[in-house]
């Protein structure tokens, strides 16, 4: 028992903790941060002022995680991001494919706890910083509301992925916040006053159906008026969730210590919106619904963002310029709001799009005046405009992830992170960067470490396309549909077809390829014809004049035709897929991008996959066989289909695939890296929507790996991740290695895009 009859002055409990890294931000940003550098050795202090990881895409704002594929609505193919985004979103996929936000919450939280190199403090607040120097922090001061403790965090790093950017701004970095002028950057899409100086915040809500009537009586201080909301006819009885991105408010005020303000004024639209819904009439389909959940922080989508020593500007995005010290990549829209939100006449966002992915600068993720401070999340170096497509929470977390290795840099090299660049530790950086899965556009990883380099790579077979095996079913051509197909340079081969029609008609037939290397916007056109069909089956078979200059991918384009019935295959190939010139008005695509003049974005149009189990490949034949899927592709440095499938690809017909790596002498080996096919195609929205699948259908599931005289070091079975890092309990020594994988299902032949080991 304690008893105290004193008194005096009484203090709460000070706790002082050492580390190597301090992140500050427990949204995705900084659990993947934190867990990317843990990984590597380093002691992480994760600090979060919430009781719940996620931040925006936590049970507490419920927004789903996006980045570059942008509900598939974009161009930017397999541009789903690597490392622990890609580990975090294809764990919860196969964990909570209904996309339940409070599931999310505990695959996060279970991802950070699985770490013995992070301490994590919940609900505890940053709220003063130290500092060795004017440069230099030394330490946070942090309180935990729930324990009454104060917190004194010392490391020779930090990081700030808060969002609001909490310890840059204590700290003394320098910040902007609001538009710049268009005359500053040169950028066209720099706002006019009137649009606004930010984007607001939102608050969701959930509805759920209670099988009875339902009343509602809303509280005094709901909305009234619904007209007084320019588009209060777009509210209906069945959206909930983040599907109301658009209940925002807050442009016009200071978004860091206007927060409680402008919540209070999302409540009033909610409720008062609830009302409208419930009680208007309007809507007889809501009689037995009752509102479930309301937002009870808002979700933030800009506040503070910070100078480093590169600034990304909107050039950048739409011109996907090249940086030597690249680390990371964007692939969403330039996606400004007007700054009045829900009550403004304007639409409630402006998407444009680039025709691909762009790089994110390693220059642009540290303070340029706090010489050991890391820029992580939606805080990084760029300007208003390129912050509108920065500012999603997978890109924000993939770029955090390179800050995160950056730190293990700076550690193992006894530098500060503007060292890296400025000492020619870059490449280091992104080597380290790539061996954990982190594409970089634009860059192979050459790794001088991996034992595979110096291995003969021998396999029981290689897929050499020439068609999907089979029989085939027809489906209507009611939208242009195009088979991206992976071709080698030299002449393109016979391409043959089938189609069926109900009547004499013609088809149009387009070749297209994109006018850079690793897009995949079809914007050049090389071909046309023009294919008159008779009535019932029609084989068709194409022959193009076209020499391609390089390997790449062509799209065989088919125009919509309600008369024709192309045939089309369930087989489905890892770098092969089908794309469709069709509309998702949830990012602004039309099927065709046609900005203004002068905003300085490019026109061009969509050409977008459907998700499972729609999107069904076309049963072409390929004569003269694409040999583009062999096994020297999982050393090529590049783990995910670009301008080549550049994975190894069994051959269809294979009954036990293997691939066997032999060494002119013994080497030691002490872990194997693999790299499967777990779909970068796919979003993987975080919540609120359902996949068609737990495990990716390209996915390997089952291997093993065997030494030369056939010893089983390992055999994974259930397999439903990208990266499986394999570290065995003794060194092995041995000239062979065997890796024998089975085939996904019938459907789908077995893939690999990496084997590494190490010593």
């Amino acid at each position: 028992m304690i008893t105290s009859g004193t008194t005096g002055d009484r203090a709460f409990p000070t706790v002082d903790i050492n580390a190597d890294l301090v992140i500050t931000g427990g949204g995705l940003s900084g659990v993947c941060g934190a867990i990317t550098a843990a990984r590597q050795g380093l002691k992480v202090v994760l600090v979060q002022d919430r009781p719940v990881l996620g931040g925006n895409a936590s049970s507490e704002v419920r927004l789903w995680i996006l980045g570059a594929t942008s509900h598939m609505g974009n161009n930017n193919r397999w541009a789903r991001e690597g490392g622990l985004v890609n580990e975090i979103l294809v764990e919860n996929t196969f964990r909570n494919p209904e996309g339940n936000p409070v599931i999310f919450d505990m695959v996060l939280l279970d991802k950070v706890t699985q770490e013995p190199n992070i301490t994590l403090l919940l609900n505890t607040a940053v709220y003063a910083a130290e500092k060795k120097d004017e440069v230099t922090i030394d330490a946070l001061k942090a309180f935990c509301s729930q324990n009454q403790t104060t917190y004194n965090l010392t490391a020779p790093l930090f990081c700030d992925a808060s969002g609001d950017g909490v310890v840059g701004f204590l700290a003394g970095a320098a910040f902007r916040m609001g538009a710049e002028s268009r005359d500053e950057f040169g950028e066209m899409f720099a706002p006019s006053a009137e649009y606004g100086e930010l984007l607001g915040h939102s608050l969701y809500f959930y509805s759920k159906d209670t099988g009875r009537p339902v009343k509602y009586t809303p509280p005094a201080f709901a909305l009234k008026d619904i007209t007084t909301i320019p588009r209060f006819k777009s509210f209906n009885a069945g959206d909930f969730g983040c599907k109301l991105w658009w209940i925002e408010y807050g442009g016009r005020l200071d978004t860091v210590h206007d927060t409680e303000k402008i919540k209070w004024e999302l409540w009033k639209v909610i409720y008062g919106v609830w009302d409208y819904i419930k009680n208007s009439g309007n809507f007889p389909e809501a009689e037995t619904l009752t509102l479930e959940w309301v937002g009870m922080i808002p979700g933030k989508r800009e506040s503070r963002r910070f100078e480093g020593d590169y600034m990304m500007v909107q050039q950048d995005i739409i011109a996907q310029r090249r940086h030597t010290d690249a680390v990371a990549f964007g692939g969403w829209s330039v996606d400004l709001h007007p700054a009045d939100g829900v009550f403004s006449e304007k639409p409630g966002c402006n998407q444009w799009h680039s025709k691909g992915i762009y790089q994110i600068p390693y220059r642009s993720l540290y303070s340029r005046n706090i010489r050991n401070l890391f820029l992580g999340g939606r805080i990084i170096s760029a300007s208003h405009v390129a912050f509108a497509s920065t500012r999603v929470m997978a890109t924000a977390a993939y770029a955090t992830q390179a800050a995160a290795m950056a730190a293990v840099i700076c550690k193992e090299q006894q530098v500060l992170p503007g060292d890296i660049f400025h000492k020619g530790l870059v490449p280091l950086l992104q080597k380290r960067l790539q061996q954990t899965g982190q594409h970089i556009p634009g860059l192979q990883l050459r790794d001088t470490d991996d034992l595979v380099q110096a291995a003969t790579i021998h396999a029981s077979s290689e897929l050499v396309f020439t068609g999907f095996p089979g029989t085939s079913f027809v489906q209507p051509l009611q939208l242009s549909v195009a088979q991206l197909l992976p071709l080698p340079k030299g002449d393109i081969g016979p391409i043959v077809f089938h189609a069926d029609a109900t009547e004499d008609t013609t088809l149009e037939v387009e070749l297209r390829i994109t006018s850079r290397s690793g897009n995949h916007t079809p914007d050049v056109t090389l071909e046309k014809q023009v294919i008159a069909l008779h009535p019932g089956r029609n084989c068709v078979r194409l022959l193009f004049s076209t020499v391609l200059e390089n390997d790449g991918y062509a799209f065989i384009i088919f125009h919509k035709n309600p008369l024709v019935q192309l045939h089309r295959t369930t087989k489905r190939l890892t770098g092969v897929l089908s794309v469709f010139n069709t509309v998702n008005k949830a990012v602004s695509n039309y099927g065709k991008q046609t900005p203004p003049e002068d905003i300085g974005m490019e026109a061009f149009e969509f050409w977008c996959p459907q998700r499972r189990p729609e999107g069904h490949n076309i049963d072409l034949k390929y004569e003269a066989g694409i040999p583009l899927f062999q096994a020297e592709n999982i050393r090529n440095g590049t783990d995910r289909p670009v301008s080549s499938p550049n994975a190894w690809v069994a051959d269809w017909t294979d009954p036990a695939p293997q691939l066997t790596l032999r060494w002119d002498a013994p080497v030691t080996i002490s872990r194997i890296d693999l790299f499967f096919d777990a779909d970068y195609d796919h979003p993987m929205e975080s919540v609120l929507m359902t996949h068609p699948e737990t495990v990716m259908p390209f996915c390997v599931r089952s291997y093993r790996i065997k030494n030369a005289a056939g010893l089983v070091l390992a055999e994974v079975a259930g397999n439903y991740q990208t990266h499986n890092q394999l570290q065995l309990q003794q060194p092995l020594t041995t000239d062979q290695l065997i890796l024998e994988i089975d085939h996904p299902s019938a459907d789908v032949p077995a893939a690999v895009f990496a084997v590494r080991c190490y010593a």
